[in-house]
């Protein structure tokens, strides 16, 4: 495994390019080349390969519209003499802090450390504490989860129209800020299912809102995914001894609906459905203590509908 700190990408990528970027608004406001190299702290020749277009850059920053209007405000700051070297610097380390937060930064950190690849990684602002350790192993649920249902091909049939997502929640959560998701959902192409993107908080809507309305009564459920109900599924259920839940789709407080239905029932059952209504497309919800777990629930359901 490569380890690179974040600092390195900093000074190796995000300096020179900023550096040259200055070099060229100064330029553009008639700077000589040796009062760019006297305000950027390099040499004559420096400056003069990097207005030749030989310095070493990085599109993602290069391309990034604030860094091109930070640059563009220092360079008018030097020229009319109204912005100091320690506000420049300021200006600087307030755009670094910016994209060390899930930005750019970030983006190139994770090319040159792949461990850090789809965990939402943001120890540059946050450091290594125990809400960030949490969120990394629900990521880590949820990564696990999506695998166990890509690698179960009879899903495909199974996921709705809408697509399926797979979510696990945060142990104190309370919105869907806090359950991991997949963006855009699980779809299922050519009797495949496909994966947009890695999981993120705050990627679902309607799986995460059940999800917190089975927690608020049971805190112990964590995980859920959806799938298209169907008779099959629901027989299913019934063969693994497991009770289903039926709600209806169309309420307009669909959390508080279901906090009801689940006092009622005195309980979470494991599978929760709806069969549908107008512009709304019939769901199933497995329930379980993390994705990982509903997942397997799905496996098993699939396979007894199939069978």
């Amino acid at each position: 495994m490569s380890l690179r700190l974040p600092s390195e990408i900093v000074v190796e990528r995000f300096l020179p390019t900023a550096r040259s970027m200055l070099a060229s608004e100064l330029a553009e406001r008639d700077f000589t080349q040796q009062e760019i190299a006297d305000r950027l702290g390099v040499t004559q020749a420096a400056v003069s390969k990097s207005l030749g277009g030989d310095g070493a850059v990085e599109e993602r920053f290069r391309e990034n519209e604030r860094m091109q209007a930070t640059m563009a405000r220092i360079a008018d700051g030097f020229a009319a003499d109204t912005m100091s070297g320690y506000e420049a610097l300021a200006e600087l380390l307030e755009l670094i802090r910016a994209f060390e937060d899930r930005g750019p930064i970030c983006a190139v950190h994770e090319e040159e450390m792949p461990a850090l690849d789809g965990l939402g990684c943001d120890l540059c602002v946050r450091g290594s504490d125990d809400g960030v350790l949490a969120e990394r192993d629900v990521l880590r649920t949820v990564r696990t989860a999506v695998r166990r249902v890509t690698n179960t091909p009879e899903i495909a049939a199974h996921v709705p129209k809408v697509g399926t997502n797979v979510a696990t929640a945060l142990p104190e959560a309370t919105d869907a800020t806090a359950v991991a998701a997949v963006p855009g959902r699980v779809h299922a192409v050519g009797g495949r299912v496909l994966v947009p993107a890695q999981p993120e908080f705050g990627a679902s809507q309607h799986v995460a809102e059940t999800l917190l309305a089975a927690m608020a009564i049971d805190p112990s459920i964590r995980g859920a995914l959806n799938l298209a109900t169907s008779d099959a599924l629901l027989a299913a259920a019934e063969e693994h001894d497991i009770d289903p839940l039926r709600f209806d789709a169309d309420y307009e407080n669909r959390a508080e609906h279901l906090r009801e239905r689940f006092r009622e029932r005195g309980a979470v059952p494991r599978l929760i459905y709806h069969e549908g209504a107008f512009g709304i497309e019939p769901v199933t919800y497995l329930l379980g203590a993390d994705a990982i777990e509903a997942a397997a629930l799905a496996g098993d359901l699939v396979a007894a509908a199939d069978g």
